[in-house]
């Protein structure tokens, strides 16, 4: 296959019941397309059978791609493996649970034409929709974390958990073999990269569907903000090449 436009990469740990219907409606939408693309799952060590579902599929989607590891990496882990093994211009990541739309992406393509290296969804700027919202625990707790990522790492996002972020190739290059956070708060470490690094990052509102089944606990945030600061103290020993 020749160098693709964009690569979708999808994070996977026991979503052989989700997955399905995601990579169905990403297989509608990029049927319609006039770029080339590719979509990568990346199997995080399932325990039931996601890559099964997922090889069975190949025989329908087109230009599906499985990476299918036997133990678990965390979701930073496969992220990175993910956008590692990409070849598009353009590497997108995006949730199995189909939370954001794989037409959201439309939004972003302007931005990267406009010189953006990093383009990522958000749920809390103008524009955004959130069709279901989360419980109101997990909104208070994800505005009181965010508020801490801010002010010690990245000033001015206003939302580094949404699981819809795009890179150019050179960033992604850069950016994801430094990663050394495997949970949740990989996103916050990989914004963080970006800035030191120099890339433009910009914010997109998109359409969001919060997934009553969400894997994410209200332990995980708390987990998260352990992570912030062991990005931080790895800045402060200048655990991070920045060229």
């Amino acid at each position: 296959m020749a160098k693709p436009f964009l690569s979708i990469i999808i994070p996977a740990y026991n979503e052989a019941e989700r997955i399905p219907k995601t990579l169905l409606d990403i297989d509608k939408y990029l049927s319609q397309v006039e770029f080339s693309y590719e979509i990568i799952v990346v199997n995080d060590g399932s325990k039931d059978k996601t890559a099964e579902v997922v090889t069975n599929l190949q025989k329908v989607i087109k230009n599906l791609n499985l990476i299918d590891n036997k133990k678990n990496k965390g979701k930073g882990g496969v992220v990175a493996q993910g956008m590692l093994a990409a070849k598009g211009n353009i590497r997108l990541f995006t949730d199995a649970d189909n939370s954001t739309s794989i037409d959201q992406v439309e939004k972003f393509f302007p931005y990267f034409k406009q010189g953006y290296n990093v383009v990522i969804g958000s749920r809390s700027v103008k524009d955004s929709e959130l069709a279901v919202k989360q419980p109101f625990y997990r909104q208070i707790l994800g505005r009181m974390g965010n508020l801490v990522i801010r002010i010690l790492l990245v000033p001015g996002i206003k939302d580094t958990q949404c699981g819809f972020k795009a890179f150019t190739e050179e960033a992604a290059l850069k950016i994801f073999p430094q990663l050394t956070i495997s949970g949740w708060g990989f996103d916050i470490e990989i914004l963080t990269l970006a800035r030191l690094m120099g890339f433009k990052i910009k914010e997109v509102g998109v359409r969001w569907i919060n997934d009553p089944n969400s894997k994410v606990k209200a332990s995980s945030y708390f987990k998260v903000l352990s992570e912030v600061i062991k990005i931080k103290l790895n800045i402060w020993r200048k655990k991070y090449k920045i060229d």
